[in-house]
């Protein structure tokens, strides 16, 4: 499925649970968002969304524990569901789902290229995913942005309504 379906089936399922959804990017950059807002009706559910690239940014805007950043770096599964509650709280959201991860071309922090970390944050408790992914970094980046909209839609599919 693509990104474009998949958003159009993120929304419909938040429509008719009344949810509405906010996004914390790293690795992605702004790639959920986009794809999120490319759809219809999407102010209907999508509240906004961070992208916080800067590590330091993950802690003072997105609340991810500074000690977490200091021992494993920003790319952790960890630091993932934190991104994703902490955008999930910030912009008054049902859902938060966030993205971090290496695209490359180079390692970071001691983590390989293609090492991602998503996460969905939301009433029942939240859920972290780390696909390995592979290719260059468009596809690593474009890849996240699917398996992110797969979990979230996933994830709907198998939750309790929010209302």
């Amino acid at each position: 499925m693509t990104e474009h379906e998949l958003a159009v089936r993120a929304h419909e399922a938040l429509r008719a649970r009344g949810g509405t959804l906010a996004v914390a990017e790293s690795l992605t950059g702004g790639l959920l968002a986009a794809a999120l807002v490319d759809v219809p009706g999407a102010s209907a559910t999508f509240r906004g969304s961070v992208t916080a690239y800067a590590t330091e940014l993950k802690a003072s805007v997105l609340g991810v524990d500074e000690g977490l950043l200091a021992v494993y770096g920003p790319v952790h599964p960890v630091v993932a569901g934190q991104m994703a509650e902490g955008v999930r709280r910030l912009l008054g959201a049902t859902y938060g789902i966030a993205t971090t991860g290496v695209a490359g071309p180079d390692p970071q922090d001691g983590q390989s290229v293609g090492t991602v970390h998503l996460a969905v944050a939301g009433p029942e408790g939240t859920l972290v995913s780390s696909p390995r992914l592979s290719g260059g970094r468009a596809r690593i980046r474009h890849g996240a942005v699917t398996a992110a909209l797969e979990l979230f839609v996933g994830r709907l599919r198998a939750g309790t309504p929010t209302t």
